[in-house]
């Protein structure tokens, strides 16, 4: 399917799902690889026409006119042909419920955390006002807007050591109002940090840097900083273990999504006592260990 027959499938479509039939066609009919907050053509199509339309109900009940075609088609051809992730070509994506800017200075929010984030880290930990959450590598500021967000009163500082990111960190916690309840901080991870956290929570580089040149082309669209794990894919995880217990609190939880490589890290550490967490909306690769339990292993 070519552009010009995806311009004559939207003209003729008769509803809105029809028009996400026609797009999640054209992407279907490309090697893409999709990851980047959908898993599938029709989830990107949705998306796409969705995002267009504000996510108006009105405007998505209502008979398709010929607005936003033209849009479409620019979208959809630079999502083909150059390979750039959806939620960069929209400057917008959601986690944990909510939106986000978004932009080639951070990876695009898609961490399985956003789950326990919602329930407010429960049943591991209760946080309230006056707690602290500490989020290391924040990228876009996803993570810890949402602790923020649904963990009222929380202090949530948020480190990341590349100025670009915290730039679009900052306008996404301005972005939902939350300028007096987050820090951000540039750090080389614990380097600029001096305070105590009820909970770290750190979704590191961990991709091993030989795999870097062979990830889909999706994928390389996004700050390498935000993907290479040196070597083993553990050079970021390694330091964040053998420091947290000291910028933990005394029952202090530690949560560390480390993706891929959760084989690899649980053969690196084998008398670690992991907990690994399970998910109701998938992913996996998430472990949380106690303050305790860290310095036990590090420092015991």
């Amino acid at each position: 399917m070519d552009l010009k027959e995806l311009k004559s499938g939207l003209e003729n479509a008769h509803s809105h799902e029809q028009r996400v039939e026609e797009i999640a066609q054209f992407f279907g009919s490309y090697n893409l690889v999709f990851g980047h907050g959908t898993d599938s053509a029709g989830g990107e199509a949705y998306w796409l026409v969705r995002h267009l339309q504000r996510w108006n109900v009105r405007d998505w009940t209502s008979p398709p006119t010929h607005d936003h075609i033209g849009e479409i088609l620019e979208i959809a051809h630079l999502r083909v042909t150059e390979r750039r992730p959806l939620a960069y070509l929209l400057g917008k994506t959601w986690f944990a419920g909510l939106e986000f800017n978004i932009d080639r200075r951070a990876l695009i929010p898609r961490s399985p955390m956003a789950e326990i984030i919602e329930r407010g880290f429960a049943p591991w930990i209760s946080v309230g006002k006056g707690d602290r959450v500490l989020d290391i590598g924040t990228g876009s500021g996803c993570l810890a807007v949402s602790v923020a967000h649904y963990c009222p009163g929380v202090l949530v500082e948020a480190t990341d050591v590349s100025p670009d990111a915290l730039e679009l960190a900052a306008e996404n916690v301005k972005k939902h109002g939350l300028e007096g309840h987050i820090s951000l901080i540039q750090s080389d991870l614990f380097d600029a940090v001096c305070e105590k956290y009820d909970v770290i929570i750190s979704n590191p580089p961990y991709v091993p840097r030989a795999r870097l040149a062979s990830l889909p082309a999706e994928y390389t669209k996004e700050p390498a900083v935000a993907l290479d794990g040196g070597s083993s894919g553990l050079n970021i995880v390694n330091r964040i273990l053998r420091n947290a217990d000291g910028f933990l609190r005394s029952g202090g939880l530690l949560f560390m999504e480390i993706g891929e490589i959760a084989q690899a890290f649980s053969r690196a550490y084998p008398k670690l006592p992991l907990t690994w967490l399970e998910f109701e909306r998938g992913g996996e690769g998430v472990f949380m260990l106690t303050r305790e339990e860290l310095t036990g292993y590090f420092k015991g």
